[in-house]
């Protein structure tokens, strides 16, 4: 059953990713408010990795929605797509920062849906993926262009003044003033498990990073996968942002990773896109990459002179990210056609994390 007016993100179910509606109807039904009512499902078509729902209860005025978000199929990376963190950082983080959505519920029982899962409410915005939509002037307002890369650097800035303390989350990472170092491994090591032929470059790439951490600065919270399609904006507004997802990576650790991860997406005019789903980063009126990082440094008060390094770190991440996802595709364990390319993308990208070494 269609979910009526959800929105243009929202997609029918793809076969492969359809669960047991009834049996998540009935674990939720005295659980969460308005659950009773006649349930319809849809999917949130975005992203390429955990799997988002719109859950609808009831029809007309009075009908409730809510998110749910479960890992992908198939095996996934230790410490990836942990719903039980991202509803530990959601049930309590909207308190300190707004823009992140409520979580409700959280279930770690894989016979309901056949993996944990959780339930949060329904941010309505404009999500901007690839190209700047109408609504904002299709890319030709050169005024909305700025005020979208801006919101984007001001935003993490804000995120990253949060006390974790008062909402209970300075315990969410053991040894946060380790975390880079721990990160550069892991994504070694992810690396590893995920590769399907020999890249000399990439082996390389990983030994850089380790022989080169930088001193990092005191930790804050850090969201870890932080870009403009992660987020939406008004839409009478492409300088307001109204919400901020994908919270799976929440930690504790040095804030410069979250910048390295959005600015290694951020590409110049002059320059080929990085990625399979760039931002609009060279519509004109866009921040330059280096506009961008030194905004963040005016807005933040740290010091970026050492940026390229998680310039670098956030571009193999990105990397590895595509090449766990295509592994996933070359192992069977998913159908969906969009990664039969992903390979020839993660091996562009660990080229350009190199080129981008100081």
């Amino acid at each position: 059953m269609p979910v009526a007016n959800a929105g243009p993100d929202v997609i029918p179910v793809r076969d492969e990713e359809r669960f047991d509606e009834a049996k998540l109807q009935a674990w939720l039904a005295d659980r969460l408010e308005g659950a009773g009512e006649p349930l319809a499902v849809e999917q949130f078509g975005g992203g390429h990795a955990n799997l988002t729902y719109c859950l609808r209860f009831g029809s007309g005025p009075g009908a409730r929605e809510y998110v749910l978000r479960r890992p992908p199929l198939g095996p996934v990376a230790p410490g990836s797509h942990d719903m039980e963190r991202e509803y530990r950082a959601l049930s309590v983080l909207w308190k300190a920062f707004p823009l992140a959505p409520r979580a409700y519920l959280f279930c770690g029982d894989p016979e309901v849906i056949g993996a944990p899962f959780f339930v949060m409410e329904r941010r309505r915005g404009v999500v901007v993926r690839g190209e700047v939509p109408e609504v904002f002037g299709g890319g030709r307002d050169e005024e909305a262009n700025r005020k979208l890369s801006e919101v984007v650097i001001d935003t993490l800035a804000d995120f990253h003044a949060v006390d974790p303390k008062p909402i209970g989350l300075d315990g969410l990472s053991r040894n946060p003033g380790r975390f880079l170092e721990r990160q550069v491994t892991g994504w070694t090591a992810r690396w590893e498990r995920a590769r399907t032929e020999g890249n000399p470059l990439a082996d390389e790439l990983a030994r850089w990073l380790l022989d080169n951490l930088p001193e990092s600065p005191t930790p804050t919270l850090l969201h870890n996968d932080w870009r403009l399609d992660n987020m939406a904006v008004a839409e009478d507004d492409p300088g307001r942002c109204v919400a901020v997802y994908d919270w799976d990576m929440c930690t504790l650790g040095d804030p410069l990773a979250d910048l390295g991860t959005v600015i290694a997406m951020w590409s110049d005019p002059e320059q080929a896109p990085a990625g399979t789903n760039p931002m609009p980063t060279q519509a004109p009126g866009f921040l330059g990459r280096q506009e961008a990082v030194a905004r963040y440094g005016e807005r933040s008060g740290r010091d970026v002179s050492g940026a390229a390094y998680y310039d670098v770190f956030g571009t193999f991440k990105m990397a590895v990210v595509l090449q766990q996802i295509y592994f996933r595709f070359h192992a069977g364990q998913t159908r969906d056609e969009r990664f039969a390319g992903m390979a020839q993308v993660a091996k562009n990208l660990f080229s350009l994390a190199a080129s981008r070494r100081p």
